[in-house]
């Protein structure tokens, strides 16, 4: 999601739940690639797009209409109340809003009806030129790389990157905060570690 030309997550608290974790599960096609989608709005700068720019490798798949994507799926949500953690099922893959905030206002009834699995991602730094260095001002390509690494498809993550030649710094920039929640058994150890970068 972006509130400009970018496609920044933006930081929120995650509450936690009691008892609303569950326990890591072993995720079904481990060694398969993550199915990728993106709600695409049109809204953004085709030629600096991260998200189209996946699809043109085939990376993932963009829609331009909410009804088309995936029901249950996790949808990547600055707002959510739960971060994304190894215990999350990945088995409808991972969705992306490459939209500005008035449009994902507009399309959230609809989301709404699609049963969204929503997760905020925990602090990290942007890689990429525009916000080099920003906590949380992850563009679409580095909040599925986000995702991929945490949910243990570091491969798939790298895959990713790999397309941008700024990607490596994003890598870079995060590994230490990436593999400790890679590690992580649920949403509320997420937050806990996440609390030592913040």
């Amino acid at each position: 999601m972006k509130p400009s030309k970018s496609h920044p997550i933006k930081s929120q608290s995650m509450k936690e739940q009691p008892g609303k974790d569950l326990p890591t599960r072993n995720q079904p096609g481990k060694g398969r690639d993550i199915p990728l989608y993106i709600y695409h709005a049109g809204q953004c700068n085709p030629k600096k797009c991260t998200g189209k720019k996946m699809a043109r490798f085939d990376l993932a798949r963009l829609f331009d209409k909410v009804s088309k994507l995936p029901r249950s799926a996790i949808l990547l949500d600055p707002f959510a109340e739960k971060a994304l953690s190894p215990a999350d099922s990945t088995e409808k893959g991972i969705i992306v809003l490459d939209c500005s905030w008035e449009e994902v206002e507009r399309v959230f009834p609809e989301l709404e009806k699609l049963k969204l699995q929503h997760r905020a991602l925990p602090y990290l730094l942007a890689g990429n030129p525009v916000n080099f260095g920003r906590p949380f001002k992850l563009n679409s390509a580095e909040a599925f790389a986000a995702a991929l690494y945490i949910l243990g498809h570091k491969e798939q993550a790298e895959k990713v990157l790999s397309k941008f030649n700024w990607g490596h710094s994003f890598l870079e920039l995060n590994h230490e905060p990436l593999e400790d929640y890679s590690k992580a058994k649920n949403s509320s150890e997420i937050v806990e570690i996440q609390s030592y970068y913040i």
